[in-house]
């Protein structure tokens, strides 16, 4: 009788609310981004004719997303994540829908596009980063493990790519890809709006007070700092965490080479070799596929199976194999049937990963330590673009996804040779507060410095 009253109790302190709202407002406007995706290569290389001024595009999309993830930490412990995300949707709506609008109007020249891409990658960035502030604290308010509430949130990442890609595909041979980037504008104005009503600025569950709108984001510290101060804890933290520089490592490389599929060798595939902007969203679809059935999987056995082995096996499989059979493969089933199965096998990846930065990074720092640790992944997203329109070019088509994929499975290959990537199966303890008790902030003379003792996990 007793254990069923505080089981009661436990189910009634939870507030789900906050984090299905969240949920919501992020696969409404990612599906709305995978549609940007295909939409905005596509009609690059079809209104320039350039694989070379495609990869341009995508370098001026993706530069500012990883300066502002970089840099951005310390202005959205000051404003609040809650109101940094709403107002970066806003406004990243209106400037995509810029470019079609002014595209119709006959005022879109290149150097314009260029402008309005980079805008809408500078806001996203700060909407993206303070999305990943908000999230542990609704989990915590829903009372839901980490590791299965990463995976939850990761298959509706796949899930918004399953819909957004093979949507994007058709429409785009139906209307146009302008039409496709005006219906993308008007989804981060439809995620904003329930992310504003579901996302309160505080909410109650149990004894737990979520800040996500405090001015500062917590009580103390940060809000106090210089931000050249701020941003130094962070970096100090960071440098503390040689499993978080293995995967820094390791997802800069595999990001850039899927930077240069997606944005580049994949789209020219599609146009040259197929001759279809269905086969691009199609290609996308099977590993969206893929990538949410395994989630189902992944998210009912999450808390009971060995990370490393899931992880290291599966970022191996999921990666080169692509490359190869857009090199090699004739068959349009073959190359979707790899798509399939690399999709399936990363399923695990982002939700694995994303468990262990919530589980290590104190909470009174995560904008600017998972700032600065997207940003550092994310730094080859930007040469990805470029490097793949110049290596296509350069190349050709084979020889472009020859040299990627080799590069993908070089570092794919290190978890199975170095012992700190072992780590993955350790579990600190409650998100965020493993470390939070090595994290000392000293204000003097205005200049805060950190102490941070060895991560708990370490020891």
């Amino acid at each position: 009788m007793g254990s069923d009253r505080g089981r009661m109790d436990r189910r009634a302190g939870r507030n789900r609310r906050p984090l299905v709202g969240l949920l919501v407002a992020e696969v409404v406007s990612l599906t709305g981004s995978r549609m940007s995706m295909v939409a905005l290569p596509w009609f690059t290389l079809v209104s320039t004719g350039s694989a070379s001024r495609t990869g341009v595009v995508a370098f001026a999309e993706t530069l500012p997303y990883v300066l502002v993830c970089a840099l951005g930490g310390p202005l959205i412990d000051r404003l609040g994540a809650r109101r940094v995300s709403i107002g970066a949707d806003v406004a990243s709506g209106v400037a995509v829908a810029a470019i079609p609008l002014l595209h119709l109007a006959g005022l879109l020249h290149f150097g314009a596009l260029v402008g309005l891409v980079a805008v809408a990658g500078t806001l996203r960035g700060f909407g993206d980063n303070a999305k990943r502030v908000i999230f542990p604290e609704t989990v915590e308010a829903a009372g839901m493990s980490m590791t299965r509430a990463t995976s939850v949130h990761d298959g509706l990442h796949r899930l918004a790519t399953l819909l957004g890609a093979p949507l994007a595909g058709l429409l785009i041979a139906v209307l146009d890809a302008p039409t496709v980037l005006l219906l993308d504008a008007a989804t981060f104005a439809v995620g904003a709006a329930v992310l504003a009503v579901t996302v309160a600025g505080r909410w109650r569950s149990g004894e737990a007070v979520s800040k996500v709108d405090a001015p500062d984001g917590h009580d103390d510290g940060p809000g106090r700092e210089s931000y050249l101060a701020a941003l130094r804890v962070g970096l100090r933290y960071l440098r503390r965490e040689p499993l978080i520089h293995g995967i820094v490592l390791l997802l800069f490389v595999t990001n850039l080479a899927d930077a240069a599929y997606g944005g580049i060798i994949a789209p020219v595939w599609a146009a040259e070799v197929v001759g279809s902007s269905v086969a691009l969203g199609l290609l996308s679809a099977t590993f969206a596929t893929g990538a949410v059935l395994g989630n189902v999987v992944f998210t009912a056995v999450a808390p009971k199976v060995p990370r490393y082995a899931i992880f290291a096996v599966g970022f191996l499989l999921a990666g080169a194999p692509r490359f190869v059979a857009l090199a090699f493969l004739d068959p349009l089933w073959a190359v979707y049937t790899v798509s399939f199965v690399a999709g399936l096998s990363i399923a695990a990846i982002n939700p694995i990963l994303g468990a262990v930065s919530y589980e290590r990074i104190p909470a009174s720092l995560r904008a600017r330590v998972l700032g600065l640790t997207q940003a550092a992944a994310w730094a080859g997203i930007p040469l990805g673009g470029l490097l793949g329109g110049l290596a296509v070019t350069g190349l050709g088509l084979t020889g472009a996804a020859v040299v990627f994929g080799a590069a993908y499975l070089a570092v794919t290959l290190l978890p199975f040779l170095m012992p700190v990537w072992r780590e993955l199966d350790r579990h600190p303890g409650p998100i965020g507060r493993a470390a939070a008790d090595d994290v000392e902030l000293i204000d003097a003379d205005g200049a805060a410095e950190s102490r941070v003792g060895q991560p708990t996990s370490h020891r």
